[in-house]
């Protein structure tokens, strides 16, 4: 009967090589249903092989955990198969994960753990080890245990270590500052954890750092996350450079690969009746173009993120980093190749139109948690662009596209509200429906945990009540700005600081207490242009700055100010910031008797004026304006506990993708989305023509 067995196991790899998964699933089922037995220790191979491919290629997880839970009660009755026992844990616990039952999922790597740590199998038993912990720090993660997750992760390391294999010490040190930023408890910590990632990948042979494509990405982004996180734009963007040129040069390789495939295949397909070219001569070029970007070796569940996701990741922090310069052409086009490679994932996990959350497979679910994340990323950028450009006819679209995704995954994209509400608040504020921008700004503080975006909620709704102009909505601004000011000190990087002092100036401004004023503008000015390099937020500051110098009646330096503040606003297309800085020019050329100066800027001002409210008038007329700005949260169907658990639940470091906080990590809890930080919403639509 071993014969037979064997036959039947050739005969399945067979088929699964030509794809054919169904014969191949027969095969093996064909031993495990045969009315003669075979050995147990058969029988046991055959059931593991079996949930391997269900987990692989099909969505039936049921199927597979029944496989696995029989295997585990055969090997129970055999004393050694510490390989077979292992991989039937690892097996297992990749289904507990996939269905939700983290409890479950927990006791099973706890037994893998026990059995590996006293089997005294050399090399082999570490790797178990390791793949164990790998597990069981993600199964933590779900509960927010991260103090247990980064002690399984140590317990990695540390076995990583005795092995003197640098390239699973990174595995487990850049796990290790995977969950302390996405925790940030104390920036010191992450800090030791970014100089030890350094040191490790530092101390790897050059070729094999160039062959650890996957560590190199994830270690590469996490850097990126947490220099953002601290607001270094300088020595980020010098690492954004190289995973772009590391990200080209691979695409460009796997085209390569795939245009000799293509050759290989019409070779073979014109030689008829002679032996095919591909198995004997061309067989690694199919294998190169299918490569996942592993992060460690067999038995270790190392890949983080499918490798399509990844450029999709890399594209969107180019955009991150090209938006606060005006880059706009930039953006755009790694926006549209984003979205297309998302689009073309979410239609190979079933996501076409009209599918909604409940009727996702079980194992579709946690992949389509990253590239939905992805999604929503890529589109809030292009609300914030689509804003800065006065294009509100486009912004309407996104925002309406992220609202329709939010309507269709509410459990998966849950952290998203908070998203959408902030940018509903900043496209009413835009469009100068200030009442309804305090709204919606206000909500984002109640939906969201994050300080920091309730620290920036509040500053944009301070904005908008400054913008209404009487005195009740100048104290409720005061009462929102206060706190902020008080604590401004206990954030990461000067993101909160450069907005709330901007926010605090104009207000001092508008209740004439212009040095006041002129001081916290002038430290929130040099802030912003030594950290975070945003124009718009730099013109909307000198803009400020050169009406102050009006006020007091230095129009040399008010000239200088307003120069520069209406090139960054050509530059950006920002049509309100122009308005803005040709209003206060006609009022330096009549404090400077220049009359000619004067009707010339006063004719383009009338231009500027007439452009902007034709634009406002469209959009405002548009069908959808209305239940952009009403002050009504987005209501979505909310899934039961049993729904939401399999919503949540994913395989390791793959879901509630979230920059910089939580890249693949699964949270708790609904956590702030990272883009609010990192687009630096255009706080300054502030009521130009008002001022």
């Amino acid at each position: 009967m071993e014969a037979v067995a064997e036959g039947l196991w050739e005969l399945a790899e067979q088929h699964e090589q030509s794809r054919e998964i169904g014969k191949a699933v027969k095969c093996l089922e064909a031993i495990c249903q045969s009315p003669i037995s075979f050995l147990p220790i058969v029988e046991i191979k055959t059931r593991l092989r079996l949930a391997a491919l269900l987990l692989k290629h099909s969505h039936n997880v049921n199927h597979a955990k029944s496989h696995l839970e029989r295997s585990q009660l055969l090997l129970k009755s055999i004393p050694s198969c510490f390989e077979l026992k292992c991989r039937a844990y690892s097996l297992l616990s990749q289904c507990y994960h996939l269905v939700g039952a983290i409890p479950a999922q927990k006791q099973i790597l706890n037994k893998g753990l026990e059995l590996s740590a006293i089997s005294g199998d050399g090399f082999a038993g570490r790797l178990w080890y390791c793949n164990f912990n790998s597990q069981l720090a993600n199964a933590l993660i779900i509960e927010g245990d991260y103090h247990g997750s980064i002690s399984a992760l140590e317990q990695g390391l540390t076995s990583a270590s005795e092995m003197f294999y640098p390239e699973l010490q990174m595995f487990f040190a850049t796990s290790i500052l995977h969950v302390r930023v996405m925790q940030w408890d104390s920036t010191n910590l992450v800090e030791e954890s970014v100089n030890r990632c350094n040191l490790i990948w530092e101390s790897i042979e050059p070729e094999k750092r160039q062959q650890a494509l996957g560590l190199l990405f994830y270690h590469e982004l996490l850097q990126l996350f947490y220099l953002l996180r601290i607001c270094d734009y300088k020595t980020a963007a010098q690492r954004i450079d190289k995973l772009d040129g590391v990200m080209k040069f691979d695409l460009q390789r796997m085209q390569q690969s795939q245009d000799l495939n293509n050759e290989v295949g019409a070779l073979n397909h014109s030689s008829s009746g002679k032996t095919p070219l591909e198995p004997a001569y061309f067989g690694n070029v199919k294998r190169a173009c299918e490569e996942k970007l592993e992060l460690a070796p067999p038995p270790i569940d190392g890949e983080w993120l499918p490798k399509s996701a990844v450029y999709a990741l890399v594209n969107l922090m180019v955009v991150v980093f090209s938006r606060p310069k005006g880059l706009f052409k930039e953006c755009q086009k790694r926006i549209q190749s984003g979205l297309q490679i998302i689009q073309d994932e979410l239609v190979k996990l079933g996501i076409t139109e009209g599918i909604k959350e409940v009727e996702l497979q079980h194992s579709a679910i946690w992949m389509a948690g990253v590239y939905l994340m992805l999604l929503m990323q890529f589109l809030e950028n292009k609300v914030a662009i689509d804003l800065t450009r006065t294009e509100f006819i486009e912004a309407q679209e996104a925002l309406l596209q992220m609202r329709n995704w939010f309507v269709r995954f509410p459990t998966i994209l849950q952290a998203c509200e908070s998203i959408i509400e902030m940018l509903r608040g900043q496209y009413a504020h835009s469009v100068g429906c200030y009442s309804e921008a305090v709204f919606h700004f206000l909500e984002v503080s109640k939906l969201t945990q994050s300080k920091s975006m309730q620290a920036m909620s509040h500053i944009y709704a301070a904005v908008s009540y400054i913008c209404i102009g009487d005195a009740e909505s100048s104290a409720k601004a005061v009462d929102l700005i206060g706190p902020v000011l008080g604590a401004i000190d206990s954030f990461v990087g000067v993101r909160e600081k450069t907005t709330a002092l901007y926010t605090y100036g104009f207000l001092l401004m508008r209740q004439q207490n212009l040095q006041e004023a002129r001081v916290r503008l002038a430290a929130g000015l040099q802030t912003t242009h030594t950290y975070l390099g945003n124009l718009q937020l730099v013109s909307q500051y000198l803009t400020v700055l050169g009406n102050l110098a009006l006020a007091l009646h230095d129009t040399g330096q008010a000239r200088e100010i307003l120069r520069s503040a209406l090139t960054l606003a050509k530059k950006l297309n920002d049509i309100p910031t122009q308005t803005w800085v040709l209003s206060n020019f006609t009022v330096l050329y009549q404090q400077s008797a220049e009359k000619g100066s004067e009707m010339e800027n006063i004719e383009y001002q009338r231009r500027k004026v007439e452009e902007l409210q034709q634009r406002l008038v469209i959009a405002s007329s548009s069908v959808h304006h209305n239940e952009l700005i009403e002050k009504v949260r987005i209501q979505a169907h909310q899934l039961n506990e049993n729904e939401m658990k399999r919503a949540i639940a994913g395989p390791s470091k793959t879901v509630d993708l979230d920059i910089p906080e939580s890249v693949g990590l699964l949270t708790p809890q609904r956590t702030m989305p990272s883009a609010a930080r990192l687009m630096d919403l255009n706080i300054g639509r502030l009521g130009k023509r008002k001022l």
